[in-house]
């Protein structure tokens, strides 16, 4: 708009260079140029006006979907300031540390039953936190998590018990199996943008504490291996630990009691078995087993 003022301004023939104006004619262009001058000054001025405008954090400059991701786990991690847990009664009322199977446990399906590593995934509501990331699909199999999986990393995610952390164990039966299993957790979203991977990366900054497969050191036993390996890298002791486990095709929860006892205490990993895969009553559960067997 600018450049058509300036150019209407300089190109407009000027009556008074004509031989035949007159003194009103004169008086018309005068007129003309001063209004116009006032207008082009007046909308200049306009565009040189700061308003300020509202606060806007990097998430929301993204595309929209990465924007909507971005703010719903902004809300859910916003919410961990609001915890009413003492944080003092981490090992008390709450674990911790909390160690999920991952097979039939935590998601609905078994890894070694899987034809490809995941690719593609399907979306959905994340228990009304958003949408995120729901499936993750091997072939024509899709591995979801189970509800109650879903609920307690979500409340982890959001704090809900302070300085309580996560992590697997799984005897996956063969090294493929434990490559689908690691792949399908950086798929499968708690809260849109996290996944389960980053959850547990965030507890442990970054090391990979999880005892996954059966490949040596590992075994198909977790309480002569797996667990022994968990206790010595995290160093929380057996009898902070709480353990979700479908056994289905072992009683690895009955193993882990047993044989992983604190010396100091003679207690053990408090353990649940999941045998329809975790439900959110398994998960209420398991807390309250592991509060009792505090007192």
């Amino acid at each position: 708009r600018r450049n058509d003022l300036h150019q209407e301004i300089t190109t407009r023939p000027l009556i008074w260079q004509h031989k035949s104006c007159d003194w009103r004619s004169i008086m018309r262009t005068t007129t003309f140029i001063k209004s116009t001058f006032t207008f082009a000054s007046t909308l200049l001025g306009r565009q040189c006006v700061v308003r300020p405008q509202p606060s806007t954090c990097s998430a929301c400059t993204t595309s929209p979907i990465g924007s909507s991701r971005q703010t719903s786990t902004q809300r859910s991690m916003s919410s961990s300031s609001s915890s009413t847990v003492d944080a003092s009664r981490v090992g008390l009322d709450y674990p911790q540390l909390v160690v999920f199977d991952l097979d039939a446990c935590l998601w609905d399906q078994e890894m070694y039953e899987m034809s490809a590593l995941p690719g593609k995934t399907t979306t959905g509501d994340l228990n009304g936190k958003g949408e995120g990331v729901t499936g993750a699909y091997s072939g024509h199999d899709k591995i979801s998590l189970h509800q109650g999986s879903l609920a307690a990393l979500q409340e982890h995610a959001e704090n809900k018990y302070p300085g309580m952390k996560v992590c697997f164990a799984s005897s996956a039966d063969t090294p493929f199996a434990e490559k689908v299993g690691r792949a399908t957790l950086k798929l499968l979203e708690v809260v849109p943008g996290m996944t389960v991977w980053d959850l547990v990366m965030r507890d442990w900054d970054g090391q990979d504490v999880n005892q996954i497969g059966r490949q040596p050191p590992l075994s198909s036993n977790k309480a002569a291996t797996h667990f022994p390996r968990i206790r010595e890298i995290t160093q929380i002791p057996y009898d902070k630990m709480l353990f979700f486990d479908d056994c289905n095709w072992g009683d690895h929860c009955g193993m882990v009691a047993r044989g992983c006892k604190e010396e100091s205490s003679g207690k053990s990993v408090v353990t649940h078995r999941t045998p329809a895969g975790l439900k959110e009553a398994d998960w209420r559960k398991g807390l309250e087993l592991y509060k009792a067997a505090q007192e």
